[in-house]
């Protein structure tokens, strides 16, 4: 058996925050819970946060209710982004609570209308309250690698954040590259610095593949060190308040080529397939996703078929 690669599944919340239509919660629920069939053991489900902002989110009670009768080793993070989302969270029954900050300050003040300290600030007061009632938090930078209003950074520059999150005993930390910005020199290089410098950091990696680079920096991103990694399935999702952040890198391309390389996920790539197919019918549009059009590297064509291609 290879190395073993968690995946979380991102498709309830980042994945859907940015359709224009809604998606009725028992759809939300089935789609998680034919995941976990599928041998997901790890997601995102939803965000806690105003309606007004991001209206598909607004059911996140009533998903969280629908699967409270999940198996002991699957495990549910929310988002909440202020104290009235982690007290709602808390009642929901999360299993973990992720919270969220931009490393950079044009995006951040975009996101949050505040400034990064102020973030920051805000974090530590909601890590406390987490902190008083078990539940384990990770921190996200957003941006972490680039912005499009700031452009790519130095590595270096996450060094004084990440010691502020570490200083206020925080060991989980999620660097996303929220519009898909980063190569993957760059990514091996981030991440051998932050896991060198912060050896008690389990560092996790949220990538777009807005300028399809992502499966590369998946690859980059394991090379250093990192074996957890953000996803969704058939690569939908973005952030609405971020210029040209389309999806994420897609569960069933990233799994299909970390199966072949040798790795172990615990997932069942046919089932992850007929679920992306359902959901891409379901959306009524074309998605990302490539595995989904093109099939497994290992199917094989009929004899018929290839006699036609070699024509």
């Amino acid at each position: 058996m290879g190395k073993k690669i968690t995946m979380t599944e991102v498709v309830s919340r980042d994945g859907l925050q940015i359709e224009p239509n809604f998606i009725e919660t028992e759809y939300k629920i089935s789609l998680i819970k034919r995941l976990m069939d599928a041998g997901v053991k790890r997601f995102e489900v939803t965000s806690f946060v105003h309606p007004k902002y991001v209206p598909q989110m607004s059911d996140a009670e009533e998903v969280m209710r629908g699967l409270r009768d999940r198996p002991d080793d699957v495990t549910f993070c929310t988002l909440a982004l202020n104290e009235k989302g982690v007290e709602r969270a808390i009642s929901a029954g999360t299993d973990e609570i992720n919270f969220t900050f931009s490393l950079s300050e044009t995006h951040n003040g975009k996101n949050s209308r505040r400034s990064v300290s102020e973030s920051l600030e805000n974090i530590k007061s909601l890590v406390k309250r987490a902190d008083e009632v078990n539940i384990p938090v990770n921190v996200g930078i957003a941006t972490g690698f680039g912005c499009p209003f700031e452009g790519i950074y130095s590595p270096d520059r996450l060094i004084p954040v990440v010691t502020q999150l570490t200083d206020w005993g925080i060991t989980s930390i999620l660097l996303a590259d929220t519009t898909g910005m980063a190569h993957p020199n760059q990514v091996k290089q981030t991440c051998q610095l932050i896991i060198e410098q912060f050896p008690g950091v389990r560092l996790q990696l949220h990538l777009h593949n807005t300028r399809g680079m992502g499966a590369a920096n998946v690859v980059a991103g394991i090379e250093a060190g990192v074996t957890q990694f953000d996803s969704s399935l058939a690569g939908i999702g973005g952030c609405p308040f971020a210029p040209g952040a389309s999806g994420n890198i897609c569960t069933e391309d990233i799994v299909h080529m970390l199966h072949l390389m040798g790795y172990e996920t615990n997932m069942n790539i046919d089932k992850l397939l007929l679920i992306s197919r359902n959901l891409e019918e379901k959306l009524g549009k074309s998605l990302p996703g490539q595995l989904m059009k093109a099939g497994k590297s290992t199917d094989l064509h009929s004899k018929e078929w290839q006699a036609v291609t070699s024509k």
